[in-house]
């Protein structure tokens, strides 16, 4: 009995002095509290697949009907800011080299004659490779548009029967119902892996650590009273990232929320393994920060969340399997857009407790070879 109540007073004592430790350190509460809240509003807000505000170039040739229509559609466009008129094909390369417009659009001289001949009218859109994603959205706009002004030149024309899209899940296409899920995730990654990866760094630092190793504490209660605060302050923020899309966002929550629970909290321990492995190797916490970053990033870019995972080479998508957040955004997308049944969750739940297990084992010998 008394071993065991020793041992539990010291975990109670390890976690208080854990918890208090990162809310009384300014650069804690900077780097794990701060970050996660501002980059979830500014995210939300600012990232979106639309193109808005953009500046198109127009190398107008034609003096005829159509081509006229056609420039003023642009004018009106809802997505242009403003069309610059060149006066060359030399001024239009110029425009984009530089970077004043996103697209530019050039009508040959003989477009409104050849459309008024019944002919297809031809014009070249030049765009900019450099911003690829927001180029092809741009043309798909502009072909819009042009398709607009073919439906006005032969308004009797048997039109193809239409072919009628329905979005599931999202009908709207509200990028931010995509966007802040996927940032549940995210921020509760670096949360936790920043909070671990500090834990041992900041001991070493404050000379606390060469206490740590002539106390009686053995390398599993060092282990989870280091653990236990990631994980609560990690859950924490979690729920409040899932409350703020459910009530500031207005993004339907449609799944269990203890199954989310379980899966944010398997979650969490697989990254407290990888921090507590990071913080074992780090001297300092600059180092610790350093080497969260170097983990972190790359585990988002392969989890899913930028580009999917089936696109990755062969070798990558296995590495990707081994990512605890490429599991959990499966979770937290299903659960809020999609009603993900219990199984399927359940299939996503049991790498976690895998990679957990084998993160935490990891992270014990390295915390066991720091001891001796």
């Amino acid at each position: 009995m008394s071993a065991s109540s020793i041992s539990i007073i010291r975990l109670r004592s390890q976690f208080v002095k854990e918890v208090l430790s990162v809310l009384r350190d300014p650069r804690s509460i900077m780097v794990v509290f701060a970050p996660p809240i501002l980059q979830l509003l500014v995210f939300a807000f600012a990232a979106t697949l639309e193109v808005r505000n953009v500046d198109v170039a127009v190398y107008n040739q034609d003096s005829g009907r159509w081509s006229r229509e056609l420039v003023q559609r642009l004018d009106s466009a809802h997505f242009i800011t403003h069309v610059r008129r060149a006066d060359s094909q030399q001024q239009l390369h110029e425009l984009i080299d530089r970077g004043e417009v996103i697209a530019a659009l050039s009508i040959p001289v003989d477009f409104s004659r050849m459309i008024a001949a019944g002919e297809s009218g031809r014009a070249q859109v030049l765009v900019d490779g450099r911003r690829s994603n927001s180029g092809q959205i741009t043309v798909s706009y502009l072909s819009t548009i042009a398709a607009d002004v073919g439906a006005e030149v032969v308004p009797d024309a048997q039109a193809p029967t239409p072919v009628v899209v329905r979005h599931w899940f999202n009908p709207n296409l509200t990028y931010r119902w995509f966007i802040v899920p996927g940032l549940t995730g995210i921020l509760a990654l670096f949360s936790a892996l920043l909070i671990t990866s500090l834990s041992i760094a900041r001991e070493r630092e404050l000379g606390t650590f060469d206490q740590l190793l002539v106390s009686p504490t053995s390398t599993p209660e060092i282990i989870i009273s280091k653990s236990l605060p990631a994980l609560a302050i990690g859950t924490a923020l979690g729920i409040f990232m899932v409350g703020a899309g459910v009530f500031l966002f207005d993004i339907p929550f449609t799944g269990s929320f203890a199954l989310l629970l379980a899966g944010l909290m398997l979650f969490i321990l697989s990254v407290v393994g990888i921090g507590l492995m990071i913080s074992a190797v780090s001297m300092t916490q600059q180092q610790a920060i350093l080497g969260a970053f170097a983990i972190g990033v790359p585990a988002v870019l392969m989890s899913g969340f930028a580009t999917p995972v089936e696109n990755m080479p062969l070798v990558l998508q296995w590495l990707a399997q081994a990512i605890p957040l490429t599991h959990f955004l499966v979770i937290v997308e299903g659960s809020f857009l999609k009603a993900m049944p219990a199984g399927d969750i359940l299939a996503r739940l049991w790498p976690l407790v895998v990679i957990a297990l084998a993160t935490l084992s990891t992270a014990t010998v390295f915390v066991r070879g720091r001891l001796q």
